[in-house]
């Protein structure tokens, strides 16, 4: 698995961590990391996307609620929630890498993580946002 790809699993299991245990992200880094064994520089990445989406979490959640039609943010599953998160933050925060590598990364995540639709629903909203938001 690609460096990139690791470190934007790992980064989704944090957030998903912090979100259900409600840890800190600091908890949450320590309690991960002890029990992974990965470089660096997966982690160095992988803490840059928590962090960024962590404190970008309410206008990144303005977002997602803006491009969902008939979803609540909060009855939405958490994990199709964070991998919008995470998501959406590379595509306006992260200019070194292209809109089609963090979409087609977050559908793989939605693929293997999420339920059988998640794939579809996560390319539909950040499709969307690549379109409105990328423009601003």
């Amino acid at each position: 698995m690609r460096k990139r790809t690791l470190a934007r699993e790992c980064a989704l299991k944090i957030l998903y961590k912090i979100e259900i245990a409600k840890d800190s992200v600091d908890d949450s880094f320590r309690d991960f990391w002890s029990s992974q064994e990965t470089s660096m520089e997966v982690r160095n990445f992988a803490e840059t996307l928590v962090r960024g989406t962590s404190e970008n979490i309410a206008r990144l959640n303005e977002i997602i609620s803006k491009y969902t039609e008939n979803w609540d943010i909060k009855r939405m599953a958490v994990i199709d929630k964070n991998i919008m998160r995470l998501s959406i933050f590379e595509l306006l925060y992260m200019d070194d890498i292209p809109a089609k590598v963090s979409i087609n990364e977050a559908i793989e995540l939605a693929k293997k993580y999420g339920d059988i639709d998640s794939g579809k629903f996560v390319n539909g909203i950040l499709d969307k946002v690549r379109k409105e938001e990328c423009k601003k």
